[in-house]
């Protein structure tokens, strides 16, 4: 079973990370999400669940307004090959998310290690982070550098890499 969004808390706070959560109506999208501009500060992300041919994982986390070349990403990040988007399955299995909630915060249930996190490095100049806590109906806002903590703490390297235009 995935982890839920308390346990995700519990896990935040043991690492000592602070971590401040609003709930709001369920996002699905980054234009859903610019409704809440002025009322959570930091940078937003935007998520990508990829796939390459051999069946190696990703998750990109962007900045909201990143423009990512789909075409060219998979030089940037050790693919094997050109990547698609991963099954709604696949995301569920090894992140333990839906599409509409996928996050980096979703790297809790990936025990195995088999999703390779890519940190987009405009993204991660922000002093807060936002992201959804394993549900679409809340955000999470955590420093940047607690955000890697994180990261790490679930057995991921953080790696940060200019992947957006």
């Amino acid at each position: 079973m995935p982890k839920t969004e308390a346990e995700l808390m519990g896990f935040l706070a043991e690492l000592g990370i602070a971590a401040s959560t609003r709930r709001h109506p369920p996002l699905f999208t980054v234009a859903d999400s610019q409704a809440l501009r002025g009322e959570i500060a930091g940078g937003h992300t935007k998520n990508l669940f990829l796939k390459d041919k051999k069946d190696n994982f990703f998750l990109v986390t962007v900045g909201e307004e990143a423009v990512v070349d789909l075409k060219q990403i998979h030089q940037l990040i050790g693919a094997a090959s050109r990547v698609s988007f991963g099954r709604p399955e696949m995301l569920m299995e090894l992140l333990g998310v839906t599409p509409g909630a996928v996050t980096v915060f979703g790297l809790i249930n990936d025990t195995a290690g088999r999703v390779k996190v890519v940190l987009d490095a405009a993204l991660m100049e922000h002093a807060v982070i936002n992201a959804h806590p394993l549900t679409n109906e809340a955000t999470t806002s955590v420093a940047a550098a607690d955000l890697i903590r994180f990261v790490e703490a679930t057995g991921h390297d953080a790696a940060i890499l200019k992947v957006s235009a």
